[in-house]
C-alpha cells in the first residue's frame, strides 16, 4: 500500500525546501537546498528564478513518478516583497527582483507626489492607510511602480503580476491568483480602511495587472490532487498556533527577520508605530494581524561571519554553545544592515567593534544581547499583554537566544517549536480547508 501523502515547496531567501507530510500532519521527509544567487542588469543579486523554476519541477516530477507514495495535495509559501511577472503568453520575465534592491529617492518623491496630488494623503498618511512603512523594493507594488517608470517597455509586456507564492503554485496549476495573505504583506497595493486596492494601484494601470483574488485555498484539482494557492510564508507560520491556540497569543516568527504577529490586537497602527516598522498583515480570510518586524537573522549572520574571521572559527561555531558559558557582555552593539528598519527608524549602520571581546563567544554574547536589545523594543509596540509568546523558525532552536528572550521577558509563558515546520505545516492546513477537499481523492494508491 502507497503512503498518501501531501507535498509543501516552501521557498525562503535563504533555503528552498520540500517537505512531505502524512495524512495526520507528520513530516515524513525533507529537503533542503540553497541556490546561488544570480544578477539583475544593474549587477544587483538576486534569487535566480530559473534555477527555482527547475529545482521546483524536477522535485514535482519525482514525486508524481515515485512508487512508494501518492500525492493527495500540494501547496506552497513564499517569501513576501517578491514579484514574479508573467508576459500575454503565460511565461515569465526575468529576474525576480530582490527587496533589497535600492529604491531610488527621486521616484519615491515622484510617488508620494502622485498620492498627494489625486488621493490628497500624505506620505505618513498614506503608509496608515496601507499599512505599509516605507520601506523601497520591500514595499513589493512600488515595485511596479518602479518597472512602470524605469523600464516602461518590460511594464508595458507584463500580462499578469503574481507574488511569489502564487507564482510557485501557477507553475504547476497554471491557474492565476492573488490572495490576501500576499496582498496585506506592506505592498503598499492594498487599502485597509476601503478593504480594496488603494486608487493609485488603477491610476497607474497596476490592477489591471493583478490576479483575481480567492479566499479558496485551492487553484485546481489534478489528477485527484489539490493544488494550493499559496500563502505568504509569516501568515502561513502564523495559521496552526490559530487553528489551536484558544488564549491570546503573540507568535515570533524568526528567520531572516524576526516578525512578530499578534493576532489578537484590534488597535490601529498610529503613524508613530509605523515609523517603528509596525504593519498589519492579513489571514488567509482578510482579518488583521498586527506585526512588528527587526531584520533579526540577516544582521545575525553578518556579524557572526565577521566574529569568525575575527577569531579564525568557523562560521557556524555558535551553534556549539550551549547557553550557560560564563562571558562578559560588551555594550556598544551597532547593526550593520538596519538602516531605516526596525523599532529605531533613525539609527544609522555602522562597522560594530567588537576588539574588546577576548574570544568568539564573548562576541557572540554581545552580539546576541544587542539584538535583543532592539528586539525587546519591536515586541514591546505589538504586545497588548498577552500572556503566552511562541517562537518558531531558526532561533527557537538558539539557546542564548531563547534564554535571553526569556529574561527580557520575566511574565512571559514561552515555547518553541509547538509545530514542526510551522510554516509548511500552515500551508498544508490551509490547503485542508478548501472546498475541493471533501472531494478529493487520490488515484491509484
Amino acid at each position: 500500500m502507497k503512503t498518501v501523502a501531501f507535498a509543501i515547496f516552501d521557498v525562503g531567501k535563504t533555503n528552498k525546501k520540500l517537505l512531505l507530510f502524512d495524512e495526520a500532519f507528520q513530516p515524513i521527509e525533507e529537503y533542503s537546498q540553497a541556490i546561488a544567487e544570480t544578477q539583475d542588469a544593474d549587477g544587483f543579486p538576486c534569487d535566480d528564478l530559473l534555477q527555482i523554476n527547475s529545482w521546483l519541477l524536477n522535485h514535482w516530477e519525482n514525486l508524481r513518478t515515485r512508487s512508494d507514495i501518492v500525492l493527495k495535495g500540494v501547496n506552497f509559501s513564499g517569501y513576501g516583497a517578491s514579484f514574479v511577472h508573467l508576459d500575454a503568453a503565460g511565461q515569465a520575465i526575468p529576474p525576480l527582483y530582490n527587496y533589497l534592491k535600492k529604491f531610488p529617492a527621486e521616484l519615491q518623491d515622484a510617488f508620494f507626489a502622485d498620492v498627494a496630488a489625486h488621493d490628497g494623503q500624505t506620505p505618513a498618511e498614506f503608509a496608515t492607510v496601507t499599512s505599509s512603512p516605507s520601506m523601497g523594493m520591500l514595499n513589493s507594488g512600488l515595485q511596479l511602480f518602479w518597472l512602470a517608470n524605469q523600464q516602461p517597455d518590460a511594464f508595458a509586456a507584463v500580462k499578469t503580476s503574481l507574488h511569489l507564492p502564487q507564482y510557485l503554485s501557477y507553475l504547476i496549476s497554471g491557474e492565476k491568483f492573488s490572495d490576501f495573505t500576499s496582498l496585506g504583506c506592506h505592498t503598499a497595493l492594498w487599502d485597509f480602511q476601503a478593504g480594496n486596492y488603494h486608487p493609485w494601484v488603477k491610476r497607474w494601470g497596476v490592477e489591471e495587472k493583478m490576479a483575481p483574488i480567492t479566499k479558496d485555498p485551492i487553484a485546481t484539482v489534478i489528477d485527484g490532487m489539490m493544488v494550493g494557492v499559496g500563502l505568504h510564508d509569516s501568515s502561513s507560520a502564523l495559521l496552526p498556533y490559530l487553528l489551536q491556540e484558544k488564549e491570546p497569543f503573540l507568535l515570533l516568527s524568526t528567520g531572516t527577520w524576526c516578525i512578530n504577529l499578534n493576532p489578537f490586537f484590534d488597535a490601529p497602527l498610529s503613524e508613530e508605530a509605523l515609523r517603528r516598522d509596525c504593519l498589519v498583515y492579513l489571514t488567509t480570510r482578510g482579518n488583521r494581524v498586527k506585526a512588528s518586524r527587526v531584520f533579526f537573522g540577516r544582521e545575525h549572520d553578518h556579524q557572526v561571519d565577521r566574529i569568525a574571521k575575527h577569531y579564525g572559527v568557523s562560521v557556524d561555531f555558535y551553534k556549539k554553545l550551549s547557553g550557560k558559558e560564563a562571558v562578559a557582555i560588551h555594550p556598544g552593539f551597532v547593526p550593520a544592515c538596519m538602516q531605516g528598519t526596525g523599532p529605531v527608524p533613525g539609527m544609522q549602520n555602522a562597522n560594530w567593534d567588537f576588539s574588546a571581546c577576548p574570544d568568539a563567544t564573548s562576541a557572540y554574547y554581545s552580539l546576541i544581547h544587542g539584538l535583543m536589545d532592539l528586539l525587546h523594543q519591536s515586541i514591546q509596540l505589538v504586545d497588548n499583554g498577552v500572556a503566552k509568546f511562541f517562537v518558531d523558525g531558526g532561533f527557537a532552536q538558539n539557546p542564548i537566544f531563547m534564554q535571553l528572550l526569556a529574561e527580557y521577558f520575566p511574565n512571559k509563558i514561552i515555547e518553541a517549536l509547538e509545530f514542526h515546520q510551522a510554516t509548511a505545516l500552515g500551508a498544508l492546513m490551509h490547503l485542508k480547508n478548501g472546498q475541493a477537499d471533501g472531494q478529493s481523492m487520490p488515484l491509484f494508491i
